[in-house]
């Protein structure tokens, strides 16, 4: 985590400051100090925007690590020889305090200004038989106006919702049973609980607390179809814990929606879930859901019809779970195009015309944009055709739909003018490579023949988000080049996976030499006006493979590795990490795990100063003690232990020193 010890007078920031103050009080939100980080994306609209200035160009290449926080799951680990997921969180800072949750689900309050630990709760998730690897991506923070009370809810990988006392980390004995309800209860459906959890931290509102869930979405045939779970959102009290409405994702009969599914669909089918961040416009009490793909991911013959509300942005009323208007980005899905991004919300102005707005991104590199309030694009989305399937039993959507603004922020789609050509050598090899594999448009379905799906379904754009500047409307996307080898085969005799199974591999290296296969960037960040649709610039993020030998002697420029990118922005700079992916060869490794610092006007890269580890979870950045500070989760993922010589996951602080509180 990075934080910066910089002098500043209040007066020279007030006005920025007092505007995103009243920015969000203008639209009915509680008041949040200018030095908090109080929700996972910053704040409920999902902008991972702050309005500080005092990290800046001039000082970044100051910063330091100033002290360093260990979650202590390594002695549980040991002592109870349990696996752990990877350290994703995305911690939050209310009234000077750091609270974050561990990747075996145990949530911690910390002192931001010192990393002191001030009180630690184990839910024990870690005890549930074949502990589900959810990587716990965070939690939330209400504020009881009755009482001013804090509370800390957050959902664990054993399918808990617990709320705690925030100064105290005690359970709340009046919320559920002694602080804790049964997410698995209700859903109207048996299944296995290890393949349910919750680990996005929940959005809450008007006394409700929203709630998606993370589940195994893989299909095992009509015979079994109680091993998926059902996608449903629900809201509970959050003084109780008493369920107070559900939203089917996939609907019940007689409900709106029902007729995209054959009759009873429902009761077969799961997922459809919401797995990652959601957002909220506290004003209009609009809950935005990004909502993911039915099972199965990539054969859909067993549910005919576009699939509503699968791969769909869903507005609903926070207060009673009414749908109030939604747009499905995917008919049908065959390629697990979840929704894996949270919804931005801003304010706009499109030829002159004032637009509260929500801007949803998407894995196959799309921004969609709408008026948030009517559901209408902003931008017309035409419907366009796209390759059939000639699977048995498959019938994929003739249609799907594509904004005409803003232009698609990636490789959509692969054909031989895309393949790496650095050399006729390497050109040669990497059409060789592809063979028979069926390479084509976006939206080519998955067939017994291998195609090349282009992005793959870890992006383009994934769950680590855009970020957006609520006061230019400039978004700021990462995405990565990455396409997936994808097929569908029928099962073996008397097999429970269905008419059709997935079978499928994702690696990087699946060009000539241990090169990527297309050419570059590999990885960049894209800057879009949502005033305009236009996109302003555009970067690879990372010197990339340069230094592989077949291509060492051409001196090329950055290329872009293909990782996870993490982006926060203030006005004055975008910090940036990325994390290593499963997979990568000794060519996409960098020597040196970095923050980096962008220029936000036209991208250039500012400076980089060393993390300790690489960075798996997102970046923050708050003001305590009249101090800029950048906090980022530190710790491996999916790397050896070796390559950390076995330091588990961890929290690093950064602060800056400075002699003057004026800019170089």
């Amino acid at each position: 985590m990075v934080s910066i010890d910089f002098m500043v007078s209040k007066d020279k920031c007030s006005r920025a400051c007092l505007r995103f103050f009243l920015l969000l009080a203008l639209f009915g939100s509680p008041a949040v100090a200018d030095d908090e980080w109080s929700h996972h994306g910053a704040d409920r609209r999902a902008t991972k925007f702050a309005d500080l200035t005092q990290i800046h160009a001039g000082n970044f290449d100051s910063l330091r690590i100033l002290w360093r926080w260990k979650t202590g799951d390594q002695q549980i680990i040991d002592d109870e020889g349990v696996e752990s997921a990877g350290f994703r969180n995305t911690p939050i800072v209310v009234d000077g305090v750091l609270y974050t949750i561990s990747p075996l689900n145990r949530v911690s309050a910390l002192d931001a200004a010192t990393g002191t630990e001030l009180w630690t709760f184990d839910p024990k998730a870690w005890k549930l038989d074949g502990f589900y690897n959810g990587y716990a991506r965070g939690v939330s923070y209400w504020h009881d106006p009755g009482t001013g009370e804090g509370r800390i809810i957050f959902g664990t990988a054993s399918s808990y919702l617990y709320s705690l006392d925030a100064k105290t980390g005690e359970p709340d004995s009046s919320f559920g049973d002694d602080g804790r309800i049964d997410l698995t209860e209700g859903l109207g459906r048996e299944f296995d609980r290890r393949f349910y959890a919750f680990i996005t931290p929940p959005v809450i509102s008007h006394g409700v607390i929203v709630v998606g869930s993370s589940l195994v979405d893989w299909r095992t045939g009509r015979e079994q179809p109680a091993l998926v779970p059902p996608g449903d959102v629900r809201g509970f009290d959050v003084h109780t814990g008493e369920k107070l409405w559900t939203f089917h994702t996939i609907p019940h009969d007689g409900e709106f929606g029902a007729d995209t599914w054959e009759p009873g669909a429902w009761q077969e089918h799961g997922a459809a879930n919401v797995w990652t961040q959601m957002s909220l416009d506290e004003e209009l009490g609009y809950v935005y859901l990004p909502v993911s793909t039915p099972d199965n991911d990539f054969y859909g013959g067993e549910r005919p019809g576009d699939n509503l509300f699968g791969e769909s942005l869903v507005c609903l009323d926070v207060r009673t779970g009414e749908r109030v208007w939604h747009f499905q980005t995917v008919h049908h899905g065959l390629w697990d195009y979840d929704l894996a991004a949270a919804p931005i919300l801003l304010d706009v102005v499109v030829d002159g015309r004032p637009i509260k707005a929500v801007a949803q991104i998407t894995k196959q590199a799309f921004t969609f944009v709408f008026d948030r309030v009517t559901g209408e694009p902003i931008w017309p989305i035409v419907e366009r055709p796209v390759p059939p399937s000639n699977v048995p039993g498959e019938v994929a959507s003739p249609t799907q739909p594509f904004p005409t603004k803003p232009a698609a922020f990636d490789l959509q789609g692969l054909s031989e003018d895309d393949l790496i050509d650095f050399t006729p050598e390497l050109r040669a090899q990497a059409i060789e490579r592809i063979g028979d594999r069926t390479i084509g448009p976006l939206y080519t379905p998955p067939t017994e023949n291998v195609i090349m799906m282009t992005p793959g379904s870890i992006g383009g754009a994934d769950w680590t988000g855009a970020v957006v500047n609520p006061q230019t409307g400039v978004l700021y996307v990462p995405s990565r080049t990455l396409p997936r080898p994808v097929w569908v085969r029928a099962p073996k005799t008397n097999s429970a996976v269905g008419h059709y199974r997935y079978i499928g591999n994702s690696r990087f290296r699946d060009g000539p030499q241990g090169l990527p296969l297309t050419k570059p960037p590999y990885s960049r960040i894209t800057a879009i006006d949502l005033n305009t649709g236009d996109h302003v610039w555009m970067r690879p993020m990372g010197r990339g493979p340069v230094d592989h030998p077949a291509i060492r002697h051409l001196n090329l420029p950055d290329l872009g590795w293909p990782r996870f990118t993490f982006v926060i922005g203030t006005p004055e700079l975008l910090f940036v990490t990325t994390a290593w992916m499963r997979g990568g060869g000794d060519y996409f490794r960098e020597p040196e795990m970095l923050l980096s610092a962008l220029d936000p006007v036209d991208g250039h890269l500012v400076g980089t100063t060393p993390l300790p580890q690489q960075s798996y979870g997102g970046l923050i950045t708050f003001e305590h003690q009249r101090r800029q500070m950048i906090v980022a989760t530190v710790g491996d993922d999916h790397l050896p232990s070796l390559v950390f010589e076995g330091d588990e996951p961890a929290i690093a602080l950064l602060r800056q020193r400075c002699r003057s509180n004026t800019r170089d």
